[in-house]
């Protein structure tokens, strides 16, 4: 038997990705406001952000930004050139570059941070209801138009 996706579902659904929109379009008018662009500001996040025992190697910041290698190593040369971030290679491995952040990208991405993190203690609880809708509410089961009903006895 499948189960319909209630008008609750779908409006939660839609509520989610309202939130989740709008708390990144507010990202980037911060970054930008600061002088980073967007994705700027998401790698030099993504670096600080790590895993502990993860390393920032441009396959690991790739994969964690979901773009490509070369898309990666642009933004880095661009980092680079404003003396956000530096790049080092690997002292067992010369083939791996590692990319860290430097004082000056470390200031840069606490202050478009601190806003960010201001907005999400201000402003989260919408998001998580719109998420706890979803995951509280499991959808009743019903029959759908595929199901067969059952004949009503009287």
């Amino acid at each position: 038997m499948t189960t319909e996706i209630t008008t609750d579902e779908y409006q939660a659904l839609a509520e989610l990705r309202y939130r989740i929109r709008h708390f990144l379009r507010e990202g980037d008018v911060v970054a930008q406001a600061v002088g980073l662009e967007p994705q700027q500001y998401l790698l030099l996040l993504t670096i600080r952000g790590l895993p502990a025992g993860e390393e920032a190697t441009i396959r690991t910041l790739a994969e964690r930004l979901a773009l490509k290698h070369h898309s990666v190593v642009e933004l880095i040369d661009r980092l680079e050139m404003h003396g956000y971030v530096r790049r080092t290679r690997g002292r067992d491995d010369r083939r791996r570059v590692l990319v860290s952040l430097l004082p000056r990208g470390e200031r840069i991405l606490e202050q478009v941070a601190r806003h960010r993190i201001g907005e999400v203690r201000a402003n989260g609880h919408a998001l998580v209801r719109a998420i706890d809708q979803l995951l509280e509410k499991p959808p009743q089961a019903r029959q759908t138009k595929s199901s067969p009903k059952r004949e009503k006895r009287g």
